[in-house]
């Protein structure tokens, strides 16, 4: 029998608190940055069929993810196969739950007397997994077996000792043992946190009490979202776009989506995008789960607390073989550009009954940066981050400056002083992009400006970016937003700088500088609506120059006051209701 309504509440803040304390417990253990700074992994607890229980403010994109990790270890090992205090690791992009090879899942079994009660699990992106290339990811493989070390659902530790041959096998093929150990041993340590505390509340409550607690839950979950989805007008809607480019072609990738919303069910049917392609800009069918699930929560129940139930009304359609459903042995390794395209697509859809709750578009691309090299000893360096930017104008504010990007949730880039302190790098700039673009009434976020230079002997830089051809979308009258580029610009002045959207271990020389610019998002409503006070703010704060206040505002400005000299004709009906000329 489950609880009274006051017991199942307390039952289900302790196990979220379960499922933060691990989260807490593996980034406070991990030598990674990419972990202890970026938070790029995610936690959560499961019930034994698989379904999400709660998790820790994460990366968003894991969220459908580690079901399906769950689910491949159970279809290989099966129930009477574990045992207490085994492990089991996973990073198979097209059948295990992975998204690419450098996000690896481990899965705990919670058994209490002899009985499987819930899993715990978390995915983590280890710094490094073999592969062509330091830090197992680039944007010019051409098959997944270039990206590193696969593990397709393994035991590394058997009732609660770790496999060493399997450790041993890992150590092997990683360029940077000591780190990617520490990503194991991490995450192995927030299994057992969460372990311990499901225990406790079954020695507390009982499993019995605990099970129907937790499927209560469950249901609770899905009549919320089912509730939420009924408030949602009934039909279809569509969007269609396109991907910048794979890497190896500037051939732009068709994607669309065609969202179907019933009394029963929230339909996102991907059928007519690109087949995937020859480069690693291909997503997972996990992935696509988790674009579908985080759209979905996002219009309907966003402040109730996640788990299985919530997802039950989604339904998700992609034949195999496409740029979203990437099959073996197509590259993955940077998933992310299409894991991302997806949500957007959905965002567009359904922008003609959810706009009240949505942005405009923003910079979109997690902005994947690796930086790798040697110190003046010639030990290998890798540093691995995802970069901020602008998001879109909301409902009557203006967009958001310098957050990353939706696919990244609760994750940050790495801060400037662990950057130098870690790192044969100076971070030399770090401030906001104020390029022309995202004006509305109410205007875009702006974008980021980092720049690094390299102190170090030699690196090489990788970077991938979307939307580096095709800027961030306006809407209801506002402009599009800027792109997202990387570019290198030479110590040497005699060698050309370049400037590109993707690299793929472009080489660096000392004193070299490496400059980030990452996209403002689209603003909102006609600029010429912008009241004149907030354009006045923008100039004194420089989010706004003088020359995009002339030539998207209808403004004519003391260059060194900002004050107002003139209203363009086009403004002048709009200055009139405002009552600021006569």
């Amino acid at each position: 029998m489950a609880h009274d309504p006051f017991t199942l509440t307390i039952i289900q803040e302790q196990l979220q608190a379960a499922a933060d304390e691990s989260f807490v417990r593996l980034g406070r253990a991990s030598k990674s940055p990419i972990i202890y700074e970026v938070l790029d992994y995610a936690c959560a607890l499961l019930t034994p069929q698989a379904e999400l229980i709660a998790e820790a403010q994460g990366v968003p994109g894991f969220t459908g993810v580690l079901p399906v990790a769950v689910e491949s270890i159970l279809e290989k090992f099966g129930a009477d196969g574990m045992h207490e205090g085994d492990i089991f690791a996973t990073n198979d992009p097209y059948s295990g739950g992975g998204t690419h090879l450098s996000d690896v899942c481990l899965v705990g079994p919670v058994i209490v007397d002899g009985e499987l009660v819930a899993f715990a699990a978390n995915k983590g992106h280890w710094t490094e997994m073999g592969g062509m290339a330091p830090g197992s990811w680039t944007t010019d493989a051409t098959e997944i077996y270039q990206e590193g070390l696969q593990l397709p659902a393994v035991r590394v530790y058997d009732a609660g000792e770790p496999v060493q041959d399997i450790i041993d096998l890992l150590a092997a093929n990683v360029r940077l043992p000591d780190m990617t150990l520490s990503d194991l041993y991490a995450g192995v340590a927030a299994i057992r946190v969460a372990e311990a505390r499901i225990c406790a509340l079954c020695e507390r409550h009982g499993v019995d009490a605990l099970r129907a607690s937790i499927d209560t839950l469950l249901q609770q979950g899905e009549l919320v979202a089912r509730s939420a989805l009924a408030a949602l007008p009934k039909g279809s809607w569509e969007a269609q776009d396109f991907m910048d480019d794979d890497g190896f072609s500037d051939e732009k990738i068709p994607v669309r989506v065609r969202i179907t919303v019933t009394d029963e069910e929230f339909i996102a049917d991907f059928t007519g995008s690109s087949p995937q392609r020859p480069g690693p800009v291909n997503g997972t069918w996990a992935r696509l789960q988790s674009s579908a699930r985080v759209m979905f929560k996002s219009i309907t129940a966003p402040e109730y607390p996640n788990n299985g139930g919530c997802f039950r009304p989604v339904k998700v359609i992609c034949p195999p073989g496409t740029i979203f459903t990437a099959q073996r042995p197509a590259p993955v390794s940077t998933y992310w550009e299409a894991g991302a395209t997806a949500i957007d697509l959905l965002w567009q859809a359904l922008w003609p009954i959810a706009s009240e709750r949505l942005s405009a578009g923003h910079f979109l691309s997690i902005c994947g940066t690796n930086l790798s090299g040697t110190f003046d000893d010639g030990e290998l360096f890798v540093l691995t981050e995802p970069q901020a930017g602008g998001w879109g104008a909301a409902p009557a504010r203006d967009g958001q400056n310098g957050l990353v990007a939706q696919g990244n949730g609760e994750t940050r880039n790495i801060p400037v002083e662990v950057c130098e302190s870690r790192y044969p790098l100076l971070v030399e700039q770090y401030a906001l992009d104020i390029t022309a673009h995202g004006a509305g009434r109410w205007r875009g976020g702006r974008g980021m400006v980092r720049d690094y230079r390299l102190t170090g002997p030699a690196g090489h830089i990788t970077t991938t970016y979307g939307r580096h051809r095709i800027p961030p979308w306006g809407a209801d009258g506002g402009n599009p937003g800027s792109p997202n580029s990387a570019a290198v610009i030479r110590a040497d002045s005699t060698k050309p700088e370049v400037k590109r959207g993707k690299l793929a271990r472009y080489p660096l020389c000392r004193g070299d500088l490496v400059r980030i610019i990452t996209g403002s998002g689209g603003g909102r409503g006609n600029p010429l609506e912008r009241p004149l006070e907030a354009l006045q703010e923008d100039l004194r704060s420089g989010l706004v120059t003088p020359q995009q206040a002339i030539e998207d505002y209808g403004l004519r400005l003391d260059p060194d006051t900002f004050e107002l000299l003139e209203i363009m004709p086009e403004r002048r009906e709009f200055a009139k209701y405002l009552n600021l000329e006569s």
